[in-house]
Parts: structure tokens; sequence; C-alpha cells
């Protein structure tokens, strides 16, 4: 067995997180899909954090992240200096959420390009995001300011051991909604919650099979694995704009240590899975949510007669964004 004690975050930390957040996030299903299944030749199920708050994953490593900073500095000290990050997507929303709820200030960094859907996520929150200009660097140029200023804490959307930590309880409950799980395909952006499931998952059974899907538009994680080291992005185009972004420092050397593959899907693939899911699924899933299908329709041989966790990531889909009859 696969030992990680060299890594910073262990299955202990995801089992703590799962207890800390609690009656905070959705429990969310596990959902079998007979005619897909049928299609596929595998018996395929879908764990649907599209249905969790703020139709994303994220809320978990953000409630874990502002719960943990609350228990390590006192919600006193924590509540004059608040949090921050930067986001243009799904963790913006997810950390003004959980900030809330603990009383916390939080202050959110987006692109002047995010989309209205987006920033009104965050304003729900009484928070108004602060504008800065579409690149990495100007967004954490942006934080940086503020934090020298404020002295708030900043909170990673992925590369960050606490959120690493609460995505990882995706992989707890799988485990515990289902037995004899031979596969379980996760998407990759950032790599948090594939690091995280991959750390829950290969420490209980290292015999299921975990594969990253990213698109080949957006294939870093696949390059950064043959390489070796953490390569770049080359364009950020793809219709699934969740995944677009790199792995991290800490992300980066546990899927590397871990993940069985990475496995790439095209952009009408991701299309057809988006509208596959929720016509034959009945669920809504964004085209970063939709990669897991994309890849176990793409690579169908691989799970023959298997039992195939496809997680849907999130379900934040703009129908005046994203059009599914066609690749942008």
């Amino acid at each position: 067995m696969r030992q990680t004690n060299h890594f910073e975050i262990t299955a202990n930390n995801i089992r703590a997180a799962a207890q800390r957040i609690a009656g905070q996030v959705i429990r969310t299903p596990l959902i079998p899909c007979d005619s897909i299944s049928k299609s596929l030749g595998c018996e395929l199920f879908f764990k649907a954090e599209n249905l969790q708050h703020e139709g994303s994953f994220k809320i978990r490593g953000a409630t874990n992240a502002v719960n943990s900073l609350v228990e390590r500095m006192g919600k006193k000290e924590l509540a004059q200096r608040g949090v921050i990050t930067h986001s243009s997507g799904n963790h913006a929303a997810a950390l003004a959420r959980a900030a809330t709820l603990k009383g916390i200030d939080a202050k959110i960094v987006m692109p002047q390009n995010s989309s209205r859907r987006k920033f009104n996520a965050v304003r729900q929150y009484g928070i108004e995001p602060i504008l800065c200009e579409p690149s990495s660097e100007a967004r954490q140029l942006k934080a940086d300011e503020i934090i020298s200023q404020t002295g708030s804490k900043m909170i990673h959307a992925y590369d960050h051991s606490d959120i690493i930590a609460g995505q990882g309880t995706v992989g707890l409950e799988i485990l515990e909604q289902i037995t004899n799980a031979d596969v379980i395909l996760t998407p990759v952006g950032g790599g948090g919650l594939l690091a995280g499931i991959l750390l829950a998952v290969k420490n209980a059974d290292p015999q299921i099979q975990i594969f990253g899907c990213e698109p080949t538009l957006a294939d870093d994680a696949h390059r950064s694995l043959h390489a070796g080291t953490l390569q770049k992005p080359t364009r950020y185009d793809s219709v699934a704009d969740g995944l677009r972004t790199c792995l991290g420092d800490l992300t980066f050397p546990i899927i590397q240590h871990f993940v069985d593959e990475i496995l790439l899907v095209d952009e009408p693939e991701i299309l057809a899975a988006t509208r596959t899911i929720a016509t034959h699924g009945r669920l809504v899933a964004e085209p970063s949510g939709a990669v897991t299908l994309a890849a176990a329709c793409r690579y169908r041989q691989k799970f023959q007669e298997q039992r195939v966790v496809a997680v849907i990531s999130g379900g934040n889909l703009d129908m005046g964004e994203c059009t599914l009859g066609k690749s942008r």
C-alpha cells in the first residue's frame, strides 16, 4: 500500500474535515443511471455535487478552511482580520457563504470579465466583489494589496491544505455510499478535488482506480504528469471553464503519486456529455462537471463490466454562456 505520510494533508485531516463541516454542507447522493450504464457496458453512478450548496463541491473546502481558521485563531481575531480569496468561479461564492455563516468578513477579488451570474452569487451574501484585470498576476497583486492593508487570511481556491482536505470528503462519502467500486472519475483543474479524493480513497482501498479527467484544450495536468514538472496552460478557451487552471504546488505531488491516469476529452464530447446527463440522468451539470461522463464514453473499453463513479463537480450551467449544441 502506498503511504501518504510525506504529504502535508493526510487521510486523518480529511476525516477531521468531514466532522468539521457536518451539517453545513449537503451529503450529496450517489445516483445510478441505468440507461447510460447499459449504453456504456458498465455500472455507472453519478456523485451529484451539482446538488451541493452553491451548486458545487467548492463549498466543502471553503467551509472547512474557514471553520479551521476559527478553531486555530479564535473567532474574534479572525473576524477582525477577515478572509480573502481571488476567484472567477465557484470558489468565490463558496467562500462568501462559508464566511457569512461564521460572521466573518470576506473579501472576494474577481476578474472584471467574470459573468454576471458569478458576481451575483457573491453579492447575495452582501459582499461586493473587488474587481481586477483578468489575469492571474493581476488577481494575486490585488489580493496581496488588500492583505497588506487588512491582514486578511488568504484562502486559495485549491492550493491550500484545508481546501484539499475539505474536497476529500467527497471521496469519504463515495466509500460510504457504494461497495466494491472499481473506478472513480474526477474532473481536474487546479487539482484540489482530485488530490483530496486520492488521499481519502487510496488510503482506504488502493485497488480502486482513480482517473483525472480534463479537456484536451486544458491539458496541463496530463502534460505535467508526463513531464514530471508543473506545466502551465497553453490556452484558455475550453468550454469547461472551471478546469482552465493549472495544478498547484500542493496538489501536483499528490496527484503525481497516486493518480492512475489523466484522461483527455475533446470539446464536442464534453458538450455531448452535458446533454446526456440532462436527458438521461435528469441532472444539470456544468461542462466542467460533465468531463467525467465524457471520459467514460470516450474510454468505455477501459471500464467494461466495472462499477464506475463519475463525479459531477458542479451544476452552475449558464445557458447564456454555454451553447450545448456545439463547441464554442
